[in-house]
């Protein structure tokens, strides 16, 4: 029996590259920054959910989704409105016109609370919620979509455009969803106080679980059949569909996984930062989202994590440092990775940090070479 080397070798450099990223995220992160920041690296940990579903449905699959925004807001809003009910009791909300409703609702004169918002009274009910809403509006599209053969850059307008109307529609519909606002003044979960330094660590360790839960089934995913089927697809899907297999429905299921892991990162995203709103539904956060896959190399799950880390702190250093030039660098980093270095961060770890790393270990595992005994002179 042959043992292949290389197999072997890539296996103990892809368990080495995520006990790396767990030492960094769960040790050396929290030990080192302040409550403050470690809270902006558990927002930007949430976009890394989107990012990680970009890379099965972009990057294995081959289906580019512009609308990835759309399922981390619905998931987000799930959230919120369980934590908005919970923080809108009659007791709290005694001073409004009426009370036991959410206080955007009591502003737009609504004197009962929607039909839609009472499963949000239960958590459970709120957490399937988080999974199915936007799973079943991703079934709903994909299969609506992929059964008529429609892909590429047909499928990336149409995301972008449900991006739009679904913006449209919260903003519009104020009353029911805050509007332009959003869903604010997140405080509690079931009376566990959301703002205290306490929840917030508990909070960042519980999102950090959840995103290498869902890294490790991914990478469970991409080892089996499906896997196979998925790049082979994304590569020669006639080949596919002539083979047997019902291309339509891979594209499905690989979509509504993308569509569920976003959704988690809102959630996530709701419960650390304590509000929800429009902005993170639109065009712009899912483009910001297919950036963070590019950058960190849509061939890699630890890359869509890296990637989110990066471009948000840079996001977030350009903000502070140059408010009128910030959006302008983003641009330049993601147009500098996109013309020169095609498979992100991952890419260049693979054509020259491992090859230095393996030199490395050769240079140290080599004897050292023999020092010559002196000659001694003819008498």
């Amino acid at each position: 029996m042959k043992l292949d080397i290389k197999a072997i070798a890539g296996r103990h450099s892809e368990l080495a590259g995520y006990a790396v990223l767990a030492l960094l995220i769960v040790v050396v992160l929290p030990l080192t920054l302040d409550i403050f920041r470690l809270n902006l690296i558990g927002k930007y940990l949430t976009y890394a959910f989107a990012a990680i579903g970009l890379v099965m449905c972009w990057g294995y699959g081959g289906i580019l989704s512009l609308g990835q925004g759309v399922f981390f807001g619905l998931g987000g809003y799930c959230m919120a409105m369980f934590l908005k009910l919970e923080a809108s009791d009659p007791i709290s909300t005694k001073i409004q016109s009426t009370p036991g409703i959410p206080d955007f609702m009591d502003w737009n004169q609504l004197t009962a609370l929607p039909l839609f918002w009472e499963p949000f009274r239960s958590l459970p009910l709120a957490l399937i919620a988080v999974f199915l809403v936007p799973g079943l509006l991703a079934f709903l599209l994909g299969g609506a979509l992929f059964k008529r053969r429609v892909g590429g850059v047909y499928f990336a307008i149409i995301t972008q455009a449900v991006a739009l109307i679904l913006t449209i529609l919260i903003i519009g519909q104020q009353g029911m969803t805050g509007g332009v606002n959003g869903i604010t003044d997140l405080k509690t979960l079931l009376g566990w106080d959301l703002r205290t330094d306490g929840a917030k660590y508990i909070l960042y360790f519980v999102n950090a679980a959840l995103l290498f839960g869902a890294m490790l089934l991914c990478r469970w995913i991409l080892k089996t059949k499906f896997g196979l089927l998925l790049l082979a697809m994304r590569d020669k899907e006639d080949r596919v569909r002539f083979s047997g297999y019902d291309v339509a429905n891979l594209k499905v299921f690989v979509f509504v996984l993308a569509a569920m892991l976003s959704a988690v990162g809102g959630a996530m995203f709701a419960l650390q930062v304590g509000f929800m709103s429009p902005s993170f539904v639109g065009i712009v956060p899912s483009i910001e989202m297919v950036i963070f896959a590019a950058v960190g190399g849509r061939l890699s799950l630890i890359g869509a994590v890296y990637g989110s880390l990066i471009v948000n702190y840079g996001k977030t250093v350009f903000s502070e440092t140059f408010p009128e030039l910030w959006l302008f660098l983003i641009a330049a980093l993601f147009l500098s990775v996109v013309m020169f270095f095609p498979n992100g961060l991952a890419g260049i770890w693979k054509d020259h940090g491992a090859r230095i790393v393996a030199r490395a270990r050769r240079m140290w595992a080599r004897p050292p070479a023999a020092v010559p005994a002196p000659r001694r002179k003819a008498a």
